[in-house]
């Protein structure tokens, strides 16, 4: 009787075991087969990153943070012509929204033509003209500060509202893929324009 049980017992503890192997050595190869512990999300960040590499194209979503596509506009010079931003694809843009009011605007302007000159840079001035007293004030700010590049009129706030300008002066620095890449709120010298400007294809 004592031999039966302990044959049992062996027995069992054989099974148990053999048991025990064949399925450790399944899980085994399962995490084999699977990626090591934390690079699931690795994984997942690259794709992110792809599609988000991939939007920097022209397929990027229009929207006001960097790496978005600047939303297009079309507004008037000062001069009578019309500018709109998705025909200067191809070329580096910044486009600030300012008015002749703004303490800060005044003393960002001859950094702006500054940086105009000397920069391969296109700088489109948006006026925000629905503020101002008349078009005779902006003419005389642009002749007092003798700025060259183009002042639009942004005169119902169209484009202020679509880029949801609160502080002035506000900049957008726009590559030549009409991507954002980067924004100051509140006014830039001309050492961080051209440092934007040389971060920009």
């Amino acid at each position: 009787m004592k031999k039966a049980i302990l044959i049992i017992i062996i027995v069992g503890m054989f099974s148990w075991a053999l048991y025990d192997f064949v399925f450790s050595s399944n899980d085994t190869a399962e995490q084999a087969d699977a990626p090591p512990a934390g690079s699931g999300n690795q994984i997942t960040t690259q794709e992110n990153q792809t599609s988000e590499t991939e939007k920097t194209g022209d397929s990027s979503e229009v929207g006001l943070e960097v790496g978005n596509l600047a939303p297009d506009f079309n507004l008037s010079t000062m001069d009578g012509d019309t500018i709109q931003l998705s025909e200067l694809r191809g070329e580096r843009v910044m486009v600030n929204f300012w008015a002749t009011w703004c303490p800060p605007c005044r003393a960002e302007m001859p950094d702006m033509q500054k940086f105009y000159n000397d920069k391969d840079i296109n700088i489109l001035a948006i006026n925000l003209t629905e503020t101002e007293s008349d078009l005779m004030t902006i003419q005389n700010f642009v002749s007092d500060f003798e700025l060259t590049f183009p002042i639009l009129k942004d005169e119902n706030t169209e484009v202020a509202n679509t880029y949801q300008i609160q502080p002035i002066p506000t900049t957008f620095m726009v590559d030549s893929n009409g991507i954002i890449q980067y924004k100051a709120f509140g006014a830039m010298n001309y050492d961080l324009m051209v440092q934007e400007f040389e971060k920009m294809e």
